[in-house]
């Protein structure tokens, strides 16, 4: 893994997938930005979903933990790689663009 810039957390998180995301073309969604996210879901092997963030905004873990677990809950896939690469969005704005990000999957 790449090392992580001064200033920046690095978070990352493991669900089980229940629904199979099959093969499907990397999706990028978003613009890092000041107060704004990317979000990039790829196919991974296994069966699990992985979440991997970047943020600006230390000390927000279980925010973070919180915002994927009701992503995951409301899209349990599995075999998914989630990156997020954020500069201080808002919960809801990370929510937005995790389901347009799944809105966008296609094999």
């Amino acid at each position: 893994m790449s090392a992580i810039p001064a200033g920046l957390e690095a978070l990352d998180y493991s669900f089980a997938g229940q629904r199979p995301a099959g093969t499907f073309a990397p999706v990028l969604v978003g613009v890092v930005g000041s107060g704004n996210l990317e979000v990039m879901l790829e196919p991974a092997p296994g069966a699990d979903c992985h979440i991997h963030i970047e943020t600006s905004a230390r000390g927000f873990g279980a925010i973070w933990e919180a915002v994927v677990r009701d992503f995951h809950q409301r899209h349990p896939l599995a075999g998914v790689r989630v990156s997020i690469n954020d500069m201080g969005a808002t919960p809801a704005v990370v929510s937005l663009r995790l389901d347009q990000a799944v809105s966008e999957m296609t094999p």
